[in-house]
């Protein structure tokens, strides 16, 4: 069986997972729409002017990438991790690789069916327009953008036990959120903040995603700094998972 088709049967089994528990779909589903609600919404400035609403819009949708990178893979590989299966798994021929390939594609189709409710109540509550193109390339770049996010759910959830990754990964989102300006917008940020915020991916994310949905070009700073960050964390991602898988051989 190819690395390929074995990650297929990850991901479906992921999906069942999760699934199981209901609670942990419909929060995973509708946390994205609420944070929307509570933070945006009431800002009738922001509401009521296209650009200011798609740029709100824009920046929730990395938000739901974001959250559900940090959630889904981090505390899943971490319980996973503690549980006597996933050392056996070590055990079977297949790749390893595959096994994160499927933990990522389940995380991807959870957070692109939480995208959903948001798009469609900033399309109605909101004064938001976005056409058809700039919206597949924003949701798009949304997708590509997640990656640092993926590969920093991948450390916490190969270096932390199941207790340390949810006070490890519940700090790093919203420290992440708040410092990437998606829940405040970056022109209401001080000067060195505002400085500070543009090393964080999450900044460059958003500016990428905003810069996509509005039809502008997206600033240089952002992609040179996402590319950087993804390559940094990937190295230091793959590292640390070959290390773990490398046990099973001690």
């Amino acid at each position: 069986m190819s690395t390929l088709t074995l990650a297929a049967v990850h991901t479906k089994y992921n999906l069942l997972e999760t699934m199981r528990v209901p609670i942990a779909v419909i929060g995973s589903l509708i946390f994205p729409t609420l944070a929307f609600c509570l933070f945006v919404l009431p800002q009738r400035m922001v509401v009521d002017e296209p650009d200011f609403a798609t740029a709100a819009i824009a920046s929730m949708v990395v938000f739901a990438f974001m959250s559900a990178s940090l959630f889904s893979i981090g505390l899943d590989m971490a319980e996973q991790r503690s549980k006597p299966w996933w050392p056996y798994l070590r055990t079977l021929p297949g790749s390893p690789a595959a096994r994160l390939i499927g933990l990522m594609s389940a995380t991807l189709i959870i957070s692109i069916l939480a995208m959903i409710p948001l798009l469609i109540v900033g399309g109605i509550f909101t004064s938001a327009a976005v056409q058809p193109g700039e919206l597949f390339a924003a949701i798009g770049l949304a997708i590509l953008t997640a990656v640092p996010s993926a590969l920093l759910g991948t450390i916490i959830g190969t270096t932390a036990g199941p207790k340390a990754a949810i006070a490890i990964t519940q700090v790093a989102m919203f420290l992440l959120a708040f410092g990437g300006g998606l829940f405040l917008p970056p022109i209401l940020f001080p000067e060195w903040l505002d400085l500070a915020s543009k090393f964080l991916w999450v900044r460059e994310a958003r500016e990428i995603v905003i810069a996509a949905a509005l039809g502008q070009s997206a600033p240089l700073w952002a992609v040179v700094g996402i590319l950087a960050w993804t390559l940094v964390l990937g190295a230091l991602a793959v590292w640390l998972y070959r290390r773990d898988e490398g046990r099973r051989y001690r």
